[in-house]
């Protein structure tokens, strides 16, 4: 039998075939998905090394054909100042959940961006008040960058605040949005003034301290905490998770690793205090906001079926176009 070919998507490859609407339009159908029960729970496997770890993230999906997606992927914060490298780097493999063959490798940086950013479009799709207006973006990375645009494919956003722990990120991130977007971006160097006046608040950072507590958010406000992606990471302080709505991507994930394994920590809530699963409330088994003034919290640790939703569609589409470099490794 012939040996079947690997598909190999680079960077470029990538950021030419999925845009941001079609990342969170495949994303909210991997959550309905795994919220209807019809996806086996992802795992997620994680070693930590100085200065940084790895995150192993691995899901199977049935799509058109069922697909199993693999992200190896490495964070190390001070990659930039140390190495002059990104802060995320990895690879994605994709395989055929039939009989196992390997069908494509892919540049994981920039799909991790868009997922991410695209579950927190799905989430305040359900999760924040429909007359929001006003953003906050905490940490003006880029992936600060994405999380803006996203909201902005899902909600009228008008007016944002930047806040970066570096002062000239927040006001390279308002001066280059402020023309994409077109919309009123004004750098700040006091959060919590900025986040009681907004609507919605993006945290992703790689804070080990929180940066909100329960006295400097206004009633009605959305959060998504995108940042704690491991144990030592936190973004929000226990006592602001335990007055809010709190929202999973993964339960058990989020216990280990997210700002809800802090509150756990803590003894302020229990696992039976967090509200869904955002799979749960896109596949309408629960209600999302159910008033104008209640706090929603998103945990947001990063599910791996948005990794094989987005591979899934990459590899579809590349294939339709005759995109990437197909290589066959028994050659």
């Amino acid at each position: 039998m012939k040996a079947a070919e690997i598909l190999l998507l680079t960077s470029p490859d990538i950021q030419t075939l999925l845009n941001l609407d079609e990342c969170i339009g495949v994303v909210e159908h991997a959550f309905h998905t795994h919220g209807e029960g019809r996806a086996v729970p992802p795992a997620v496997l994680s070693m930590h090394t100085e200065g940084g770890g790895f995150h192993v993230k691995a899901g199977l999906l049935e799509l058109d054909r069922p697909y199993f997606a693999a992200k190896v992927n490495g964070n190390f914060p001070e990659n930039s100042s140390r190495f002059g490298l990104p802060t995320i780097q990895g690879v994605i493999i994709l395989c055929d959940a039939r009989n196992g063959t390997p069908l494509a490798v892919m540049d994981s940086r920039d799909i991790t961006s868009l997922r991410t950013a695209a579950a927190t479009a799905v989430a305040a799709k359900f999760l924040a008040r429909q007359d929001s207006r006003t953003v906050t973006i905490c940490g003006c990375g880029n992936q600060g960058r994405i999380q803006l645009k996203a909201l902005s494919r899902v909600r009228r956003v008008e007016t944002a605040f930047a806040y970066d722990t570096n002062g000239e990120g927040a006001l390279r991130f308002s001066r280059d949005l402020t023309s994409d977007l077109r919309m009123t971006i004004t750098p700040v160097s006091d959060l919590t003034a900025a986040v009681r006046q907004s609507d919605i608040c993006v945290t992703c950072t790689t804070s080990r301290q929180p940066l909100l507590g329960s006295d400097d958010v206004s009633p009605g406000t959305f959060i998504a905490a995108v940042g704690a992606d491991n144990p030592q990471k936190q973004e929000l302080h226990p006592s602001l998770m335990a007055a809010s709505k709190i929202v999973c991507d993964i339960l058990e994930q989020c216990a280990v690793m997210g700002d809800l394994h802090h509150a756990l920590e803590a003894g302020v809530v229990t696992r039976a205090n967090v509200y869904a699963e955002l799979g749960e409330v896109v596949a309408g088994k629960k209600p999302g906001r159910e008033s104008q003034e209640e706090i929603t919290i998103f945990d947001s640790t990063g599910m791996a079926l948005q990794d094989v939703a987005a591979a899934a569609f990459l590899y579809e589409k590349a294939q339709r176009d005759g995109s990437g470099v197909r290589l066959n490794f028994a050659a």
